[in-house]
C-alpha cells in the first residue's frame, strides 16, 4: 500500500545523505505523520498554506522497517510511522507547490 508524507526539500536532501528519513514528530511525538493520497489536500492545506520548498514522499508501507499504525484523528484514520522512514521504501519523490492563491490542490 502506498503512503504519502509531506516534507520540506532540504529535509529529505538530508536523509538522503544521511540514509534515513527523520521527521520533527518523530522526536516531539513518537511517529512520522503519513496521509492517503486522498487525504493529503486537506492534510496540505490545514497545515502548510503559501509554504513553498516541499514534496510528498510516496512510501510504499509494505517496505518500510519500521511499524506502520493507522490511528483516529480529525474523524478519519492516519498512517502513522513509528520510526526512520528507510529510504528504500520511498518509491517517487514529486514536488508540491502551492497555487497562487497558497493552497494546494493533490493530484495537481
Amino acid at each position: 500500500m502506498k503512503i504519502l508524507h509531506i516534507c520540506a526539500k532540504d529535509d529529505w536532501q538530508q536523509a538522503t545523505a544521511r540514509g534515513e528519513y527523520l521527521a520533527d514528530s518523530l522526536e516531539n511525538e513518537g511517529f512520522i505523520h503519513c496521509s492517503r493520497s486522498e487525504q493529503v489536500e486537506k492534510v496540505a492545506n490545514s497545515f502548510y498554506v503559501g509554504l513553498p520548498g516541499l514534496v510528498l514522499l510516496h512510501i510504499d508501507a509494505d517496505r518500510l522497517t519500521a511499524e506502520v499504525k493507522w490511528e483516529a484523528a480529525d474523524g478519519d484514520e492516519f498512517p502513522h510511522i513509528y520510526g526512520p522512514i528507510n529510504l528504500d521504501a520511498v518509491v517517487e519523490i514529486e514536488e508540491f507547490e502551492p497555487g497562487e492563491d497558497g493552497l494546494f490542490k493533490y493530484p495537481s
